[in-house]
């Protein structure tokens, strides 16, 4: 039973009783992306500042007095605009005291701005408000327990959260409500992640955009909680609509940019991931996906050379999809995970698709939790009926109806430090052996992602000594074999031993 390289759990039940989703079908995608951007401007140490004097009408806040803003906050109606003043603000001195924003109040920093929490207090922004902007400032230094966030704390819906400096807080610098607009923001050096997507609730329309996030999980999780699922730059939980593009998301402690459970209708696009220790992207149990546009460089590295040095010929890859694929009864921009028009570059191995056949609705195996979004209830998936259409198909999510096209991958083992390992694509199952009354056991899925779940590969350009993975770890072929029956697989695509 393969699980790894993440196994994963979930705040207690929360997506039990997930539904189908209840977007409503948006046109499709145009097809405007344009090529992938060779780099981004850093926003660390270039947002764009707030505002020098107060603007009409706003309430200043005075860094000279503890706890001005909580208490100034508190005697406003809603609406209000504050301005904080030059210097350093905080809070009074108990771990829970913090800022309980009214609907639709904004916080404006003026140039050198700062809210600390000087570690002792855990949240900046909490309580659940409609409509706040949170706009130039910088906060630092709040402590957040694993898997919570500092700023909107409780997930209010509607945020905008633009041009601010988070760093050095514990936990994630900020949570989401749906309809947040996160843009133009530095989020460095958090303890756990710059962003934790996550809401007890229905969570939908999520911009991240041109955002640097940077050096994220200082506080290296995966070594406290072991396989705990819960490190890198972004983690996004049951997500229905994100749009994430022009962000440069390098040099984090784990993965880039994580959706993990029952996200769906993603594009990424037009962003720069870097150097980051685990896979640029990671999409896992989730639906339909544009990935465009993207630069991604000398990611994985770290992962994939723990693999390697373990032994374990797992193809540790850059973009990794597991159990995740196209569902056009799931609503979304597309009925497909479409990635194409990428560059890849000296990253540890290219894409790989993985669905592990274990893992699937009521099985042990599945360690996150609740059902597929197509049976809202997790009890019908037991035998006798799961055994036959249409539980058969619905209770897992399959890796399936992805296309990946027109893309260039380029590894020079040199470079990286590596041999061949890191040069690898692969389509792949387990064995399915568990639990006992599964009916998925033998070679079922292997086949079908393989062969019957229509995952293509098609006009993309290699650079070195690529090799593929079909089936099961164990048939490692070559670019020949991968284009000829029965795979046929990258039809018109190119192919050059450099760096072999």
């Amino acid at each position: 039973m393969r699980t790894r390289p993440w196994s994963r759990w979930l705040l207690a039940g929360a997506l039990i009783t997930l539904l189908v989703s209840c977007t409503n079908a948006d046109a499709p995608l145009p097809d405007n992306s344009s090529a992938a951007p060779e780099k981004i401007a850093a926003v660390c140490g270039h947002t764009r500042p707030g505002p020098a004097k107060p603007p009409d009408g706003a309430v200043e806040v005075d860094p000279e007095v503890d706890d001005d803003l909580a208490n100034k906050t508190e005697s406003n109606p809603p609406g209000t605009v504050f301005w904080l003043a030059p210097g350093t603000h905080v809070l009074n001195t108990g771990e829970f005291s913090s800022v309980s924003p009214k609907d639709g109040n904004t916080y404006l920093g003026a140039p050198g701005a700062i809210l600390d929490g000087r570690r002792v207090n855990k949240y900046a922004f909490v309580a659940f408000a409609r409509d706040v902007t949170i706009r130039a400032l910088t906060v630092r230094n709040f402590i957040a327990p694993l898997n919570e966030g500092v700023v909107n704390h409780d997930s209010g819906d509607g945020w905008v959260i633009e041009d601010n400096t988070f760093e050095k807080n514990g936990g994630a610098a900020m949570m989401t409500g749906s309809h947040q607009r996160i843009r133009g923001n530095c989020l460095r050096d958090n303890g756990q992640y710059a962003i934790n997507a996550y809401k007890d609730g229905e969570l939908t329309d999520i911009l991240v955009e041109g955002n640097e996030i940077t050096g994220n999980n200082t506080d290296d999780w995966e070594s406290k909680v072991d396989s705990c699922g819960c490190t890198g730059g972004v983690k996004f939980w049951a997500v229905d609509k994100a749009d994430i593009r022009g962000n440069w998301v390098h040099d984090n402690h784990g993965a880039g940019l994580w959706a993990d459970t029952n996200n769906n209708d993603f594009l990424i696009e037009h962003n720069v991931i870097e150097d980051n220790d685990g896979p640029a992207v990671f999409y896992e149990i989730s639906y339909n996906a544009v990935i465009r546009a993207n630069t991604l460089r000398r990611n994985n590295i770290v992962e994939g050379r723990e693999f390697a040095s373990n032994g374990d010929n797992f193809p540790s890859a850059t973009i990794y999809l597991s159990e995740s694929g196209g569902e056009p009864r799931v609503p979304a921009r597309t009925a497909k995970i479409e990635i194409y028009g990428n560059v890849l570059e000296d990253n540890w191995s290219g894409i790989t698709l993985w669905e592990n056949a274990d893992r699937f609705c009521n099985s042990d195996a599945n360690t996150s939790g609740g059902c597929t979004l197509l049976v809202p209830d997790i009890e019908r998936c037991k035998r006798p009926d799961i055994a036959k259409d249409p539980l058969y198909d619905d209770c897992r999510w399959k890796t399936q109806n992805v296309e990946i096209k027109d893309n260039r991958f380029s590894v020079n083992p040199t470079t990286v430090g590596c041999n061949a390992l890191c040069a690898r694509m692969a389509v792949i199952s387990n064995y399915g052996t568990y639990p006992a009354w599964s009916p998925y056991h033998g070679t079922a899925v292997q086949q079908a992602i393989t062969f019957a779940q229509n995952n293509t590969w098609h006009d993309n350009h290699y650079s070195g000594p690529w090799t593929f993975m079909a089936q099961d770890t164990s048939r490692v072929i070559n670019p020949s074999q991968w284009q000829s029956t029965p795979y046929t697989q990258d039809r018109q695509s190119t192919f050059v031993q450099a760096g072999g």
